[in-house]
């Protein structure tokens, strides 16, 4: 992950705009790999440090959010299991569920983080106040972030671009503060 002291102003100014994380699902909480069983049930494997960072997060203020192109069982499981406050399954065009997530929480574009991997996320990745793609994003998607991940989708990607946030807002020390006094 990029050092955030040395991160520019342009992308400094973006990130303390940020009231919202929107995910992506396959390649970016998972490595995109999607597994099926004999019986046609589908397996995804998440990061667990992806997960504590969504609850971070969380505890932090920020609203999180999930916009997919492909509708799960198993994304709607975890979706609860984390608490994610708003999830959207099945959207081919992924600018119907991002107004609708505008609207339900009264925020604007800028005040969005989208991280993404593939040409379904290019729609909400030029409106968004900032965009993130994984280091295995596609070309088109990382030509169209502030910022690209060290980390690739399904390993710690998630977590990587919720603590430049937080840390760039100044929250994760208090946040971190709380962890050493438990």
């Amino acid at each position: 992950m990029s050092d955030h002291k040395s991160i520019s102003n342009d992308l400094n100014d973006r990130i303390n705009k940020i009231r919202a994380i929107l995910l992506d699902v396959d390649g970016v909480m998972t490595n995109g790999r999607i597994v099926l069983d004999f019986k046609g049930r589908e397996v995804k494997f998440f990061n667990v440090q992806d997960g504590m960072g969504i609850y971070i997060a969380r505890k932090a203020g920020l609203i999180v959010g999930i916009i997919t192109g492909r509708d799960s069982d198993v994304v709607r499981h975890r979706a609860r299991e984390l608490n994610i406050d708003f999830l959207s399954q099945g959207a081919k065009n992924k600018l119907k569920p991002l107004e609708e997530f505008k609207k339900k929480f009264n925020i604007e574009d800028e005040e969005i983080c989208f991280v993404g991997d593939d040409l379904l996320d290019l729609p909400i990745m030029v409106r968004c106040g900032l965009p993130v793609s994984v280091r295995n994003g596609r070309d088109e998607i990382k030509e169209n972030s502030k910022y690209v991940t060290g980390a690739e989708g399904g390993f710690g990607a998630v977590r990587e671009a919720i603590e430049l946030i937080l840390k760039s807002q100044g929250k994760w020390e208090g946040l971190i503060r709380k962890y050493k006094e438990i």
